[in-house]
Parts: structure tokens; sequence; C-alpha cells
């Protein structure tokens, strides 16, 4: 990356060319038990995400390591208590961010900043049950420099639930809607009958019986009539957080160009 930049400064390439070299992406190699996709925020405008569940501690912390050295933060997911215990001890120096819900972690070096986009995502969720998924997506969003708005607990039992937090994400004016639910999968079918932004749709795992752990809820939403309406896998909220972030960040661009 230092190459380029120091030639895109002697004029030798083009703003073009040096966008096209850094978006090749830049690939660490962590000591054969990983390779880092380092460039794939330049590339992408997705951060790299540790998967933590199976990794020993040992490799965690130093995948962590290498990430916050390289980017200056590093998002962690599915991430247990007694991980975040020993990253905590591990990186102590950095500044520790979790959702009260979500198994997600930010881990960031102080001081570390990242751009806001412009971008505004919305996020609301059936119940709270939803919440561990729905604060991955808020997370996310977040992360790649958007306003993410979250509202809670308005699912289809009690639809009227719907009208005020429906109506408080629409007065924010947001680019894209990420709706969770569980058990049946209904609202954002819903949802996506009444808004004029696109729908995210995010089955979560909660329900139980014939077609529970959210695969009723994924059918429901594959099966839904309202177009504008795209669905991801049961309990994906990063997924989810991170088409919605790409949405809302064009829009965003766009915005900003007229």
């Amino acid at each position: 990356m230092r190459d380029i930049l120091e030639k895109l400064s002697k004029g030798e390439i083009s703003v073009d060319e040096a966008e096209r070299s850094l978006k090749i992406g830049i690939v660490e190699n962590v000591t054969n038990v990983a390779r880092l996709d380092i460039g794939r925020v330049i590339r992408r405008g997705v951060p790299e995400i540790v998967f933590a569940e199976g990794k020993s501690n040992e490799d965690l912390i130093q995948i962590s390591r290498r990430m916050l050295e390289k980017n200056g933060r590093v998002l962690i997911s599915r991430v247990d208590e007694h991980q975040l215990k020993i990253l905590k001890e591990n990186l102590s120096a950095c500044e520790i961010e979790q959702p009260p819900h979500a198994a997600l972690a930010l881990i960031r070096r102080k001081g570390s900043t990242n751009t806001k986009s412009g971008g505004r995502v919305g996020i609301i969720t059936a119940g709270t049950v939803d919440l561990a998924a729905a604060e991955e997506s808020a997370m996310i969003a977040k992360e790649m420099g958007c306003e993410a708005f979250l509202e809670v607990d308005a699912g289809v039992a009690g639809l009227h639930r719907l009208v005020e937090p429906l109506t408080n994400l629409m007065r924010k004016d947001i680019d894209v809607l990420v709706v969770a639910a569980g058990r049946e999968g209904a609202l954002p079918t819903v949802v996506a009958g009444l808004v004029d932004v696109p729908i995210v749709a995010l089955p979560t795992s909660s329900g139980y019986g014939y077609g529970g752990h959210g695969r009723a809820a994924l059918m429901a939403m594959l099966q839904a009539c309202s177009l504008g309406l795209a669905v991801v896998n049961i309990d994906s909220g990063i997924a989810a957080g991170v088409v919605a972030a790409q949405i809302a960040n064009r829009v965003s661009r766009a915005r900003n160009r007229t």
C-alpha cells in the first residue's frame, strides 16, 4: 500500500490507477493459521471480521493483534464470554465494545475512528428475542460508516405496535431497512408492503416445534408476496448489516453528488 501511495505522490500513477491497485487487496498471513483480507475494507467497504467460534485462544489473540496493527480495529463474531475475557486480558491497551445481546465484539486502538459515510440504516425487530441478530446488523452498519437506528418489539402479534416505530424510522429518511423476525417470520412481508425503501429480511432462530429454530421464518420470508425484499440466512445479522450498509452507502454517495 505504501508503494502505491508513494507512486501516486510522485505522479507516476493516476488516482484511478492507485484506487484499482488498492482494491486488488492485501492478504496478511498470520503464522500459517489465517490469511487476513486486510484490504477488504478498501476494496469493498466491508471490514474483515474474525470468526471466533472454534479458534484457540492463542490463534484468536494473534489474529486480533495483527488486525489491530494493520487497521487499528477488529470485529470478532461468535465470541463467547471466556474468549472475550482472554482478549480483554491480552489486549488491555485497547477499547472493547460489545452490544448487550450479541456475541460480537469491536476491539480498537484508543483514538481509532472510522469515516462517516452519510448512509442511514433502519433496523426493526419483531420481538426482544431478535435483538442479538439486530445488534449485529447495527454494529456492522456503523463500522461501515452508516448511522444505524434500532426499533424493537413491533411484531405482528399486536400489529398496532408497528405504527410508531416504523413511523420513527421513516422520519429519519432511512435508505434501507433491516427487519428481524423469528417464529412465522411475518413482519418483513408486512413492512415491505408499507414502505418505499429496500428491505433486508433477517430470520432469527426464535420459535420452537415444527418449523422452529428459524426454519419457518426463513421459508416464509423467501415466499413473501411483497416485492422489494431480500433475505439472508437465519441469525445472519452481520450479513444483513453488510447488505444494508452497502445499499445505504451507495445512496449516500449519489445524494452527495446532487
